[in-house]
């Protein structure tokens, strides 16, 4: 009875979605992907749930762009990154009823952190309904509530949607009858709310708003179907980081169609987006593989050649290759076509046309990876992250000396704003609020908020000191004086850039650990005003050290108050031996250059592994590996060997830690062990590989994957390296070709800023309020707006697509780029 009951549903539920498919390509409907389709136009619910980054609610993608995001009820006007956000519960369709849902409940106790500064969650509990509905070529957006509003918070609930300023600049709308344009920058005038905080005064008010009427590929119009007023606002009164948002409040007393907008976005009469073409925005070594990804509408029928043309030096172009590519096939929303011209060796610059799109000039030769590609993050990324120092650049200073009253010791029983906890202990021999010495010294900023993450020191000394000793790069191009703290962009001082680079490393790990007798967690600012500064370093504090007789209440940006960061600890053996290794690693690549230095990261190295003790021996097998390398000591070969069936069977987290000591391990029966593991992990990535366009494993998630395939690609180095008649070095190109501008969605850019002929000049990096980039930082890259829509926002704010961090999203991008050029040139 069960089985019949379910095979009738199925096929009710199959013949609903095939009478969905009989509708007008120009009416929304319900698709199998859970979310509302038109010829042009999708509106998702609850696939995402990242409001804080500008994705989560409703959203609307209109003619293949994004336009709007976090259709939900806000507490607030214009919410930023700490307000508080419903629970949301779980999406429901109704395909008789042709409409998606999904519950929503205030507060979200998972979301209500208890720490300095977290997000505060009023007295209020409600929940209510929030749908979408089609209508034909607009759809609804209803909201229900379980009951109404408390009456104090009448006229502070209410419906919001946010608006991708990035397209609308410039840009005009109607709000029935009064028009304006979406400005550049937040203009007054202003005013303080209820709750004493700075508002700017709506752009425009009324029933029906109307944007960007006079470009029909943006053309969106909103109509309130109740009674209260919709509201135009800008949203970045508060936050540098705001969209514009159309708002409508909570009327009181209401519950059921509390909120019923209707929306319509036009659409370009039987829309096809716009083919696109991925290449490698640097080029190809001639021996390389050389394929073009083209990447079509899934309604786009006509297939056309695809033409590789050579760039002449007398100007114009010479036709080389014209074909019809070979189809692929479907991944995400689109199709897939593949120009393979691997066999053009000729040096020259080239383009690949398709139809109305050319891509932009790439080379063929031999040194195309010798300079201008890793060179960027070494010149001018490493170095402006650099903390602790003052960064001059020519005509510029990038940041002053900065943050020299590092550290006080964290408060206990803290859960901070960006995530570090600290215990109901220091675990230091210091108190809370003491001055911790010995830690003003050395270490990069990470990301875009000048804090100091331990595992992203230690990640950036292990991985430049393997670039150091695999590629033996002699670099000089910094002027980097400890003694007097000054970097001098673009003046050599006669030294490696790459070691002196591990050497502020080391600095700041081995300067932590000998002051506390332990590593430190992170090291941040105490106050969300500091950590939220955009510009120069040197202003988040005052470079003075707060003393415990200096005067707590003095406000922070005026001299002598209490702005100095914070330095956490944490018991935490994985990050602990991770961080040694690191050490250990940069050991190595030091000794001749600092000994004295190298002998104490040697030193803690063998300390942490003497004194970790950890429930699964595994997690030391990375630090074994490297002490091995370093010391040559037969008692961590021999605990490699005694782990080996740990190893074997997480091959794919340990094959290329092993590989590079094999040759170490005096072991028949292990090395026997481990190259059978070895091919049955290759098996494996093969059978992903032949899943995306791209020839490699590429699962889309809400962030970018750029950092996990240069990951991947830095492993793949040491996997072809160790076991060459096993893998290829093909996964490991393709990762770096990936990130180098072949991935998918409309923008091709190079995820390394200021490499190739296009790349991200819009990142999440400090210069991010100047929507600026700094050259040879890797932006985090192409994010999947769920379920099936890529994209990369020309946009410096959201930290999912173009965020800069130290740690393997830097050094693994140096790393395939020389392992490229090794490989390629060897013969």
């Amino acid at each position: 009875m069960n089985k019949l009951f379910l095979t009738f549903c199925c096929i009710c539920i199959g013949q609903i979605y095939a009478q969905n498919k009989g509708k007008s390509e120009q009416e929304f409907k319900i698709n199998d992907q859970e979310y509302l389709e038109m010829r042009g136009a999708n509106v998702m619910l609850a696939h995402d749930f990242y409001p804080e980054s500008h994705q989560g609610g409703i959203g609307i993608i209109q003619n293949g762009i994004r336009i709007a995001t976090n259709g939900d009820l806000r507490l607030e006007q214009t919410p930023g990154q700490w307000q508080p956000v419903p629970k949301v519960g779980e999406r429901e369709v109704d395909l008789k009823k042709q409409e998606i849902s999904v519950r929503m409940s205030y507060p979200d106790p998972d979301k209500n952190r208890v720490g300095f500064n977290p997000i505060i969650y009023p007295d209020l509990n409600f929940s209510y309904t929030l749908k979408v509905v089609p209508q034909g070529k607009s759809f609804k957006i209803i909201v229900d509530l379980d009951k109404p509003l408390p009456e104090e918070w009448v006229g502070k609930v209410g419906m919001n949607i946010e608006l991708f300023p990035g397209i609308l600049f410039g840009k005009s709308y109607y709000m029935d009858d009064s028009f304006g344009i979406f400005n550049r920058q937040a203009n007054g005038p202003g005013y303080y709310d209820d709750d004493k905080k700075y508002q700017l005064k709506p752009m425009a008010t009324g029933k029906q708003l109307v944007i960007s009427p006079e470009d029909e590929k943006q053309t969106l119009t909103i109509e309130n179907l109740k009674g209260n007023t919709l509201e135009l606002l800008d949203g970045r009164a508060q936050h540098s980081n705001g969209w514009f948002i159309v708002r409508s409040l909570v009327p009181s007393g209401a519950t059921k169609n509390a909120i019923e907008w209707l929306i319509t976005p036009n659409t370009v009469e039987n829309f096809i987006y716009d083919p696109v073409v991925q290449v490698s925005q640097v080029g190809y070594h001639p021996e390389q593989d050389k394929i073009a990804v083209i990447e079509t509408d899934k309604n786009d029928t006509n297939v056309k050649k695809a033409t590789l043309l050579r760039v002449n030096n007398e100007g114009g172009y010479s036709e080389v290759i014209s074909k019809t590519p070979a189809k692929w096939g479907d991944f995400l929303r689109y199709n897939y076509y593949q120009l393979d011209f691997s066999k053009i060796e000729e040096p020259g610059m080239y383009v690949v046309k398709y139809g109305d799109y050319t891509t932009h000039a790439f080379q063929i030769n031999k040194d195309v990876f010798k300079r201008n590609v890793w060179q960027p993050t070494v010149d001018y990324f490493l170095p402006v992250q650099m903390c602790h120092m003052r960064i001059n650049d020519r005509y510029k200073v990038w940041h002053g000396l900065c943050h020299m009253d590092d550290a006080r010791m964290a408060p206990t029983d803290l859960n901070h704003f960006d995530g570090y906890l600290q215990g109901e202990k220091t675990l230091t021999k210091y108190q809370s609020g003491d001055h911790v010495p010995g830690i003003n010294v050395g270490g990069w900023h990470d990301a875009g908020d000048y804090d100091l993450r331990v595992e992203s020191q230690a990640s950036t000394v292990q991985g430049l000191s393997h670039i150091y000793e695999n590629f033996g790069v002699d670099y000089d191009n910094t002027t980097i004086d400890q003694k007097t703290r000054s970097v001098i962009i673009l003046q050599p001082d006669g030294k490696s850039d790459i070691l002196q680079q591990i050497e502020h490393g080391a600095l700041s790990i081995v300067g932590g650990y000998e002051s506390m007798g332990r590593f430190y967690r992170g090291i941040i600012t105490p106050t969300l005003q500091q950590y939220v500064l955009l510009g120069d370093a040197t202003n988040q504090t005052d470079n003075e050290i707060f003393t415990e007789n200096g005067n707590t209440n003095i406000e922070i940006g005026l001299p002598g108050a209490p702005d100095d960061r914070w330095v956490f600890t944490e018991e935490n053996p994985y990050r602990e031996l991770n961080t040694a290794a690191g050490l250990a690693a940069g050991a190595r690549a030091l000794k001749a250059y600092n000994p004295q230095l190298s002998g104490k990261c040697l030193s803690i190295a063998e300390k942490i592994w003497r004194i970790t003790e950890v429930d699964n021996p595994l997690i030391k097998v990375g630090l074994a590996s490297e002490l091995l390398k370093t010391t040559k000591d037969k008692k961590y070969a021999d605990f490699l060997v005694s782990q080996k069936e740990g190893i074997v069977e997480n091959i794919n987290r340990t094959g290329w830690v092993i590989g590079p000591v094999m040759s170490l391990i005096d072991d028949k029966d292990f090395e026997k062990s481990i190259r059978g593991a070895i091919e049955k992990y290759y098996t494996e990535i093969e059978a992903l590989g032949e899943k995306t366009p791209y020839g490699m494993p590429y699962e889309p998630n809400i962030w970018g994957a750029g950092w996990g395939i240069q990951n991947f690609g830095m492993k793949q180095y040491f996997l072809h390296t160790s076991f060459p008649d096993i893998f290829p070095n093909t996964y490991m190109l393709n990762a770096m070709n990936f990130v180098l501008g072949v991935h998918p969605g409309v923008n091709t850019s190079s995820f390394a800023s200021g490499v190739g002929s296009r790349s991200i000049t819009q990142a999440y990096g400090t210069t991010r309020g100047d929507f600026s980039f700094i050259p040879g930082g890797i932006g985090s890259g192409t994010a999947l707006i769920r379920p099936d829509f890529p994209e990369l926002l020309e946009w410096p704010f959201l930290w999912q697509q173009t965020e800069y961090v130290l740690g393997g999203g830097t050094t693994d991008y140096i790393f395939l780029i020389l392992a490229a050029d090794q490989l390629l040139n060897k013969n």
